[in-house]
């Protein structure tokens, strides 16, 4: 059911692409070609045909539209020799593609035919599912037709409605955004748990980063009993004589 979806998808759209090249109003400098025409006409009326000529060129970039022209016979040729092949080749090489003659043609190359039935299966699928991709092909066809030709210009005022159909499809069913408020935020602040929490906070907070702030501070601190005056060290040499003393006089008494 997907497959033959997808047939009518493919249908709908080559259509869609071959009426928008080929019908309809022309989609080429038509307007600036008119545009220019008119402001050289005006710039004349008014004698400034130099300036008028100059203001056309200069809105649209050129004065002469650009207009479609078949492809030089280097690429017409092997287009046609393409096209042959495309449509004729399955009649021809039908028998060594899928028929009797697989086995030989294919030699293990693709899948082994020997114990493969799945072409073969195919060959008794039911009447409905062989006839189903042109059914839809034909109904991408009439559905092209109808939005591009018959109703021309449908397409495009659908798309300036932005309906909630259009913009789910325009959207690409919003899988980015999806994606994006999934993995992508979900493995952002999973990075970030690790990296601001686990490294930073634990790791190195108390392991290399936690010991060398503490060492630091501790230095900072002690590092202020160092004044370089001389009988502030004579002061802390008396008290630790004294506190000695004081040690040995409790430890022989005791």
């Amino acid at each position: 059911m997907v497959g033959i979806f997808a047939a009518g998808l493919t249908a709908f759209y080559s259509w869609r692409l071959a009426f928008m090249t080929f019908h309809g109003h022309a989609k080429w400098g038509h307007d600036d070609a008119h545009d220019a025409h008119g402001a050289h006409a005006d710039a004349h009326a008014h004698g400034d045909h130099a300036h008028g000529d100059d203001h056309a060129h200069d809105d649209h970039g050129h004065g002469h539209a650009h207009t479609p022209h078949e492809s030089p016979l280097v690429m017409l040729v092997p287009l046609i020799v393409l096209a042959i092949g495309a449509v004729f080749a399955g009649f021809v090489f039908v028998e060594k593609f899928v028929g009797d003659e697989r086995t030989e043609f294919w030699k293990g190359a693709i899948f082994n035919a020997s114990t493969n039935h799945v072409l073969e299966h195919a060959h008794h699928s039911p009447e409905w599912l062989m006839w189903a991709p042109l059914v839809v092909s034909m109904l991408g066809l009439a559905g092209a037709f109808y939005v591009y030709i018959i109703k021309e210009g449908m397409g495009a005022r659908i798309a300036a409605n932005k309906g909630v159909l259009w913009t789910f499809l325009y959207n690409k069913w919003f899988f980015d955004e999806l994606y994006e408020a999934t993995f992508v935020r979900l493995t952002r602040f999973l990075g970030d748990v690790f990296w601001k929490v686990g490294d930073q906070k634990i790791i190195d907070g108390l392991g290399p980063d936690g010991v060398a702030a503490v060492s630091a501070a501790v230095g900072k601190r002690t590092g202020l009993l160092q004044t370089g005056l001389l009988y502030h060290y004579a002061f802390v040499m008396l008290l630790g004589v004294a506190g000695l003393l004081t040690f040995a006089l409790v430890a022989w008494q005791a």
